[in-house]
């Protein structure tokens, strides 16, 4: 049996607002050293899945440099292994992906190369770690056209997901996306998917229905609940979609509660990643360091409190860094206080700068109001910020602002610079 996993990595990921500026949301830095789509390519290799395309649109370029030949997580290989798949320009339809469904059948070719039994589709941007071939056993044994990976989520957020309505043999009967009424279950798809080729052929293919083929949560999974079998696959382990500012903060914090079920330490199911070669961490005499992740490379001569350092990060003495994430190579410099804050990499923070001040946690940014509304203070790649600047709850600060750009004295909650 032939399995192809295709991770969907082409999202723009707005909501992450200037952290997926100049990248993909998937090539986003998480838990210090590794990206966020390191998780559903070690989930593939660890579960003995070596043929891999990585679908990619939106800002490739720094997604590509991680991947490269695959070599970190065993794929690069001369039968199967990765490869990275762009929508093209051809003699056909072939343009830019328009969503989900129309990516994976920009490429059936592909598919057809390969000749695959099954087709595991996967999302590029989630936190989890699953054992795939679990759910192929499933999938089989059902014998499914479609199997869907589910889990029970909160009522109060099911208008967030795809929820699946089941009956006593995990048959799905109905499918609503989204929906506004909480009377559908607690059921939520997440986004992983198992196919059969054939069918997926035929849904997707010229002799299909003639109906649309853009979106699998809007277009093909409806159609298929009522004509096909579809089944759902219960996974009750850790998974979190880390699509917005709120959840990614959350989840990096959550990283360092004792308790956490996502266990990165876990040498039964390594998560790989491309790594630097770089130094030890080194800590100064005067460092403080408690419930944080501190990655190879970084200097620590300041306080550094449950926060989440990535390598090469520099901490000055008397500088502060508090429920926090800090990305690769920034400088902070002596007697800094960092609250509740999201650096991007290279960012450059000055001596005495406070940033994340005060206690006003509600009043959301003016241009993003939607996106910023908890308290955090997010820092673009490669800002820097002037000595002495007091900075509040909610600011936005795009990437690549130099001194010059930031007002005297005080950016107040709320602000964008």
């Amino acid at each position: 049996m032939r399995i192809v996993a295709m991770i969907m990595a082409g999202g723009e990921g707005t909501r992450l607002t200037v952290l997926s500026e100049k990248r993909a949301k998937p090539s986003v830095p998480f838990a210090g050293k590794f990206r966020i789509i390191d998780f559903p390519l070690s989930n593939c290799i660890n579960s003995g899945i070596f043929d891999v395309a990585v679908l990619t649109q939106y800002r490739p370029h720094s997604l590509n440099a991680h991947i490269g030949n695959g070599k970190p997580w065993d794929l690069d290989r001369s039968s199967g292994g990765v490869q990275l798949l762009q929508p093209y320009q051809g003699r056909r339809d072939e343009s830019w992906y328009k969503g989900t469904a129309d990516a994976v059948y920009q490429n059936l070719s592909y598919i057809r190369e390969r000749r695959a039994d099954l087709v595991l589709l996967l999302s590029g941007d989630h936190i989890y770690k699953m054992n795939y071939m679990a759910m192929v056993d499933f999938h089989q044994r059902n014998r499914a056209d479609m199997t869907v990976a589910v889990m029970n989520v909160p009522l109060d957020e099911t208008d967030r997901f795809g929820i699946m309505t089941v009956d006593e043999s995990m048959k799905v009967v109905e499918f609503t996306e989204k929906p506004k009424n909480r009377d559908k279950g607690t059921l939520a798809s997440m986004g992983i998917y198992i196919f059969s080729a054939e069918m997926l052929y035929r849904r997707l293919g010229d002799d299909g229905d003639g109906g649309p083929r853009i979106d699998f949560g809007k277009h093909v999974i409806p159609t298929m609940v009522t004509r096909d079998r579809v089944y759902a696959y219960p996974f009750d382990g850790y998974w979190v979609d880390v699509g917005t500012v709120q959840s990614y903060w959350e989840t990096s914090m959550e990283l360092l509660d004792p308790t956490n079920t996502l266990n990165l330490f876990d040498p039964t199911w390594i998560v790989h990643t491309r790594s630097e070669e770089r130094p030890p961490a080194k800590l100064g005499p005067q460092a403080r360091v408690s419930r944080s992740m501190i990655c190879n490379g970084c200097t620590i001569r300041g306080t550094v409190e449950h926060s989440v350092l990535s390598p090469g990060v520099y901490v000055s003495p008397g500088a502060i860094v508090r429920n926090s994430v800090v990305m690769n190579d920034t400088w902070i410099g002596p007697g800094a206080v960092l609250d509740r804050v999201i650096i991007d990499k290279g960012a450059i923070v000055g001596a005495g700068v406070h940033l994340g001040e005060g206690d006003d946690l509600t009043t959301p940014n003016k241009e993003m109001p939607d996106r910023l509304n908890t308290g955090i203070t997010v820092i673009g790649k490669g800002a820097h910020i002037p000595a002495g600047l007091r900075v509040g709850r909610n600011v936005l600060i795009n990437a690549d602002r130099d001194e010059d750009a930031f007002p005297q004295g005080h950016v107040p909650s709320g602000e964008t610079v």
